[in-house]
């Protein structure tokens, strides 16, 4: 063997067996641990939702209140924690080195780390519901996922576990967001400075900084929860002095960013989507990097219109309000350069472009009716019926996961080396097109109807509209089998080989790699002209 070949040779070495995923620190390994764990956790979620709309399908009760509570919380707990959010950090793991061209993440063994707090935080979410089957407990969570006080100071044992659950969540998210930082600082390859950076790295780059500035009050505030219920305090007991509603602050100081935080990654790859299928190069770049940072600043500073209904004072309404409105001002910046990209390209329709597209139009009705429900007065007769659930899925499902599904789609060639089948990708856009709007768009008569959320019974008047909605569940849940059939087949080898480009118009540092990259991406870091 020449001195090359004995180079090449050694360049792919990896470990093997099971102790290579258990103590891996390769920054692929830990991607491919993420996007695994997520698609488990998008299958356990899809059951839950399923059995959701099975109690909704006509006027019934399958399930007590109490079941039927503790089901749609942790599908709201599940979906967002331990399915969309591991999803974007196994792209980001997989893909922001090989972007920038950097030989790993800068910090691999706590990148290993923040993947191997998440299966335990998961397996906290669901085990209350196996403890019950054994006389333990009364069940999971059932507070909706917001556990907003008193309902979670007064709850079950699934209550303690939810927020030892996202202790364990939120210390991942931190160790990836610092390890997301410090990797796009300091090992991007000579050259690229931080305006020739890829969109995906900026979006990223937002995004972790929004995860350190949020997550710390909601870890706050389920310390202060878990004081209350064990230790005699009144943090959010009013008759011992606190305020239930301060709960409701610290939570939603996170949960509104979170939005942005799921959503922020798959706007990022958005742009490389659209400009490889549209056979133009992206427009805007500087518009659209100003854009995520105008977001991630206004996103931190519009929690409490989730809480027109508390009471508030007409001026704080009135600011949150104004300034909820005025984060659709970044957000419309990037739908018209995602508009400007695509304008007289030579487009072609494969499965990630598709995606891509449908993402533009179910996140654009999510976002349409966002503006309604800032409204601080339309709010009062909107909120906590059906459609904030249609519009939240729309913002959720319509957003990030249809853009996980695209990216899914875009770089399994590059990840596997195999192409996937075109054709089942096909039918899994249609159907989940068809599935998601046949779900949702009933929801939205429903809300404005006065159906009230988190029911498992309803007035025969709803009867119609429900049965819609959970025929288009099935719809879209049995669509989803199309993507795990697509995956497996790819994994098994089956499919063409994939190019080094992969698709026709691709850029970026990536597709000069091998499909499928080697173990160590770069020896020799590249530099950038």
């Amino acid at each position: 063997m020449n001195a090359a070949h004995a180079h090449d040779a050694h360049h792919d070495e990896h470990p093997s067996g099971m102790t290579r995923w258990l103590f891996t620190t390769n920054h692929k390994d830990i991607g491919r641990l993420y996007i695994g764990f997520s698609i488990i956790m998008f299958l356990v979620g899809g059951i839950l939702a399923m059995l959701i709309r099975t109690e909704l399908l006509k006027p019934q009760l399958l399930f007590s209140p109490e079941l039927y509570n503790q089901i749609i919380t942790v599908h709201g707990l599940v979906m967002v924690f331990a399915a969309v959010m591991p999803a974007t950090t196994g792209l980001a793991n997989y893909l922001i080195p090989m972007m920038i061209g950097a030989p790993d993440m800068a910090l691999p063994r706590l990148n290993n780390w923040g993947f191997w707090l998440l299966p335990p935080a998961a397996v906290l979410l669901v085990m209350p519901f196996i403890l019950m089957l054994f006389g333990i407990g009364n069940g999971a969570i059932d507070t909706g996922w917001t556990m907003y006080a008193p309902l979670s100071v007064q709850g079950g044992l699934g209550v303690d576990f939810a927020i030892f659950a996202v202790y364990l969540m939120g210390a991942s998210s931190l160790l990836s967001s610092i390890n997301i930082i410090v990797t796009i600082f300091n090992m991007r390859a000579p050259g690229m400075t931080m305006m020739k950076m890829p969109i995906f790295v900026w979006s990223w780059l937002i995004t972790a900084f929004l995860l350190i500035a949020v997550f710390p009050p909601l870890v706050a505030g389920v310390t202060m929860l878990l004081a209350d219920r064990h230790f005699g305090t009144h943090f959010f007991n009013a008759a011992g002095g606190g305020d239930p509603v301060l709960w409701e602050h610290l939570f939603w100081f996170f949960g509104h960013p979170e939005v942005y935080i799921l959503l922020l990654p798959t706007t990022g790859i958005m742009p490389h989507i659209l400009s490889t299928f549209s056979r133009k190069p992206v427009y805007g770049y500087k518009a659209q990097v100003y854009s995520f940072w105008a977001i991630g600043v206004l996103s931190v500073v519009v929690w409490a219109h989730h809480m027109f209904t508390s009471g508030m004072p007409v001026a704080a309404q009135l600011y949150f309000m104004y300034a909820t409105m005025a984060i659709s001002i970044p957000v419309a910046i990037l739908f018209f350069c995602w508009f400007a990209t695509i304008w007289q390209g030579s487009m072609t329709f494969e499965t990630p472009m598709l995606f891509a597209l449908g993402y533009i139009v179910l996140f654009g009705v999510g976002g349409l009716t966002g503006l309604i429900l800032s409204d601080a007065v339309a709010d009062q007769q909107y909120h906590n019926s059906y459609f904030l659930v249609a519009h939240f899925h729309y913002a959720l499902f319509g957003g990030p996961v249809m853009g996980i599904i695209a990216a899914t789609y875009y770089y399994l060639p590059k990840i596997t080396g195999r192409m996937y089948n075109e054709t089942l990708g096909k039918w899994h856009f249609w159907q989940t097109l068809i599935g998601f709007n046949l779900t949702f768009i009933p929801q939205f008569f429903l809300g404005i109807a006065g159906m009230p959320r988190r029911i498992p019974d309803y007035a025969l008047q709803f009867a119609h509209l429900n049965m819609l909605s959970s025929v288009g569940a099935y719809i879209l849940g049995s669509a989803q089998l199309l993507l795990v059939y697509n995956l497996i087949q790819v994994m098994r080898g089956v499919g063409k080989k994939a190019t080094t480009q992969v698709w026709e118009g691709a850029q970026g540092l990536e597709f000069t790699l091998p499909s499928p990259p080697p173990y160590h991406t770069f020896e020799t870091q590249p530099v950038i002209q």
